[in-house]
């Protein structure tokens, strides 16, 4: 569905002369973009550094977006829990990504079970119905794992798409063959343990024993596994958080080996038969501070290249984070936005009306809704500057060799109307070197260096501390 039978059209038409460049060139680019909630219409828009910016990624031999949105006539109920703002869209909005040049989709994120299991299978029908190639929902945990592949006359590729962050419901599920298999999202799970200082778990455990929790039983309690010399406890259990007592204060995150071997299977399968292959995870948790991954994805990220990922990407905290080369392949820490409409969906549930204190006498409506949870733009999403700049990634590979990798700087419309904002296009000169310089400040952990040339950053592949 790409720009390859046109390429052949003009070769033939210049001469047997002009398919011998074309073949010798073995170069392969994917235009990698995160979170797309999409509510109106792309194809209207005729702003240049808009189009400029769609021939990008119709330029790419494959491009990438997770569809953070379900696409419904309100066919199906809205679940008690969505995962924050129930979003949904006219399905013509799935032809406007395949318009825009967009091949794949991941499915798996916080919104997949907004409108249950039958609001993501209505969404299935009409993503493959606009011939995207879509990821990371199943009708069993081992369909919402299996990647999937979009076929290219340069390449073959594969997508495997997973959350970190969703509603519990959400999540697939296996058979035992007596029971139905759940349909659900492809889920990579995590384990949390706090360490706090002797003097603060005495306090805590001290606390919870007055108010009769802590007895070893349910969701708090102490674990008898884990005991000092002296007998007492040195571990608990607190709201599903591991609680330890140690010398230094930190939070240590890991993903579950389980989900990181399930999917580690599947990577090495999708290597042998496809020519690339991209994982992507919606992450909205963050490490030491927003702009620096949770230790679990770090390690679940390495762990999928070295199963075979070229490719690994996150969605989901809404802002850009770092870029990290591990082993010749790139890491794309967060994405941030590419489509930000949250604020024009249609309709929403009684769910996200009540706890802002409105009701259905009072004929409030979404923009009434916009409006109390911002503060009239003044808090929230509307009101920082970094949700709504981002960056187009660009990977071009010769072989499965990874040569270079490109950052597109593109704006979202921060303190423009909200009819106006949220939907892309390329950044001008000064806010693209913004742009890439955060870019830059946020990989020089992972030791990555990236160069703003030209407009764009550019990121030299290297050896990084991870690799030393």
């Amino acid at each position: 569905m790409k720009r390859s039978s046109a390429r052949w059209i003009v070769a033939i038409a210049l001469g047997a002369l002009a398919v011998a460049p074309m073949l010798a060139d073995n170069s392969f680019t994917i235009a990698l973009t995160g979170d797309s909630l999409i509510t109106m219409k792309l194809s209207v828009h005729t702003d240049p550094p808009f189009l400029k910016m769609i021939d990008l990624i119709r330029g790419a031999d494959a491009a990438f977006t997770n569809l953070e949105m379900l696409l419904h006539d309100y066919e199906p109920y809205p679940s008690t829990e969505s995962g924050g703002t129930y979003m949904r869209a006219d399905p013509s909005i799935a032809k406007e990504l395949a318009w825009a040049g967009f091949d794949m989709v991941a499915r798996a994120n916080n919104h997949t079970g907004d409108y249950g299991v039958e609001g993501a299978r209505i969404t299935t029908r009409h993503v493959a119905a606009a011939g995207l190639v879509q990821a990371g929902f199943g009708e069993s945990l081992r369909e919402a794992r299996e990647a999937k592949f979009l076929d290219t006359d340069k390449g073959r590729v594969a997508l495997i798409s997973t959350s970190s962050t969703f509603p519990d419901q959400s999540r697939a599920g296996v058979s035992w063959g007596d029971t139905r298999a759940r349909p659900g999202l492809n889920p990579l799970r995590f384990t949390t343990t706090q360490i706090v200082t002797r003097e603060q778990f005495d306090a805590l455990r001290g606390a919870l024993t007055s108010a009769g929790i802590g007895t070893g039983r349910g969701q708090n309690g102490e674990d008898g596994r884990q005991r000092a010399a002296d007998g007492s406890a040195t571990a608990m259990t607190l709201a599903n958080r591991r609680i330890v007592a140690g010398e230094k204060t930190g939070t240590h995150t890991e993903p579950l080996k389980e989900d990181v071997d399930a999917m580690a299977a599947v990577v090495r399968n999708a290597h042998k038969v496809a020519d690339y292959t991209i994982v992507n995870s919606h992450t909205h948790e963050a490490g030491a501070e927003r702009y620096y991954p949770p230790e679990f994805f770090i390690t679940f990220a390495h762990a999928m290249i070295d199963a075979g990922a070229d490719v690994v990407s996150a969605s989901g905290p809404h802002v850009l984070r770092g870029i990290e080369i591990y082993k010749g392949k790139p890491v794309m820490y967060g994405l941030g936005n590419f489509i930000f409409e949250n604020e024009t969906l249609l309709r929403q549930p009684p769910e996200n009306y009540a706890p802002l204190g409105m009701t259905l006498e009072s004929g409030a409506g979404v923009g009434d809704f916009n409006e109390r949870r911002s503060n009239n733009d003044t808090i929230g999403f509307p009101a920082d500057e970094r949700i709504w700049e981002s960056v187009i990634a660009v990977p071009r590979f010769v072989g499965r060799q990874l040569a270079e990798v490109k950052l597109y700087p593109i704006t979202l419309g921060y303190k423009k109307p909200r009819p106006q904002r949220g939907w892309p296009m390329l950044a001008g000169p000064e806010l693209s070197r913004k742009i890439i310089d955060d870019v830059a400040r946020f990989s020089t952990p992972f030791g990555t260096k990236i160069e703003f040339r030209d407009g764009v950053g550019a990121v030299v592949p290297g050896a990084t501390h991870s690799e030393q």
